[in-house]
């Protein structure tokens, strides 16, 4: 059943429609996103696209008449084989069915996603040109409508989450009124803010989770829906290494994927909780807190030495805070300060002061 709309007042969003006013501004100013071009193997970063392929770098060379690489020269021209029956036939499949149809010969499904990315940093081309399609886990809800690409319509203010499509490109007539776009890191937090009635208090809005790392359908389909309406778009991850790297990944690109960094990142995120330094300001119990791990600081250390953190003067403080105390908090630990604390009052409060990063 859907829910009727009856959200805030208008000028709760006043602090939001100035943050997306501003963000027009900067695109006007900037022109359209640039592309990277190059081979995967090497990244740079730059801001208004995030890790990106450069030209000039090492590359990999693969040899049929090599002992060390005949194995894997053939198991590339046989993907190869099976790219070109799906193009000629318009048909699609996924990296698993790839693999299971011939499990034995592959060995794992890893071997196949490498040799996937591999062609497909090769030909300069996105993976669903190749029309092999990534199987989606991410869930959105929220004020969105769209016809896929054979004309089911879909209605994402159910009162239960749709599963992100797994043709992102082949969706159309997309239509929202949504004030802004939040990005859920875990599954919990999402199905908690749905208990709650979160898209409906909040309406209109969009909720996504990528349940933890995104796919890749869930990435296209941030980018989409930024391209499309251009909506302020915001992260909930928990205060920890692992989080903001998830917070990155939507951001800025991983190096795995630097060579289709413009059609997947948004370097327009903005990071709206749960903030380290909020674990102080909202006198969270110290019982809730977690010691960082050696795994934990290493990963802080690595994300503090990347180029895009130089341009994040907020986030660095952010992530300094967390390493001066060397404790990190889940979303969860805001449950100890009421058990609706998160849809009623926190994110309210970030999203009508302004309280991103």
């Amino acid at each position: 059943m859907a829910f009727t709309p009856r959200g805030p007042e208008a000028s709760f969003f006043e602090v939001l429609d100035q943050h997306r006013a501003s963000l027009l501004a900067a695109l006007r100013r900037g022109g359209e996103e640039p592309a990277g071009s190059g081979m995967r193997l090497a990244s740079r970063f730059e801001d208004s696209v995030g890790l990106h392929m450069v030209s000039h770098c090492t590359t990999r060379k693969i040899k049929s008449d090599s002992p060390k690489s005949v194995k894997n020269f053939a198991l590339i021209l046989k993907i190869f084989s099976m790219i070109y029956k799906l193009v000629q036939s318009n048909t699609y499949a996924t990296k698993r069915d790839i693999y299971y149809t011939d499990s034995q010969l592959f060995g794992n499904q890893t071997v196949v996603d490498n040799i996937i990315n591999d062609i497909s940093c090769m030909l300069k081309v996105p993976r669903r040109s190749l029309h092999i399609l990534s199987t989606s886990k991410g869930l959105i809800a929220g004020d969105l409508k769209y016809l896929e690409e054979d004309g089911t319509k879909v209605n994402c203010t159910r009162a239960t989450a749709v599963a992100v499509p797994s043709n992102i490109q082949g969706i159309q007539n997309l239509i929202t009124d949504a004030k802004f776009l939040l990005i859920v890191e875990k599954d919990a937090t999402f199905q908690r803010l749905l208990d709650d009635n979160f898209c409906n208090k909040m309406s209109p809005c969009i909720i996504v989770t990528g349940k933890g790392v995104p796919d890749l359908n869930t990435r296209l389909l941030v980018k989409k829906l930024w391209d499309t309406f251009h909506i302020p778009v915001f992260t909930l991850v928990d205060a920890d290494p692992h989080g903001i790297e998830i917070m990155c990944i939507y951001k800025y690109g991983s190096m795995a994927m630097s060579f289709e960094a413009h059609n997947l990142t948004v370097p327009a995120i903005r990071w709206l909780g749960l903030l380290p330094s909020d674990i102080k300001r909202l006198n969270i119990p110290k019982c809730t807190l977690i010691p960082l791990t050696k795994r934990d600081q290493m990963k802080l250390d690595s994300i503090l030495k990347r180029p895009y953190i130089t341009c994040q003067p907020f986030w660095r403080k952010e992530m300094e805070i967390m390493a001066d105390s060397k404790m990190k908090a889940e979303i969860q630990a805001l449950t100890f300060l009421s058990s609706d604390y998160l849809s009623r009052v926190y994110l309210p409060n970030k999203l009508k002061f302004g309280g991103w990063i």
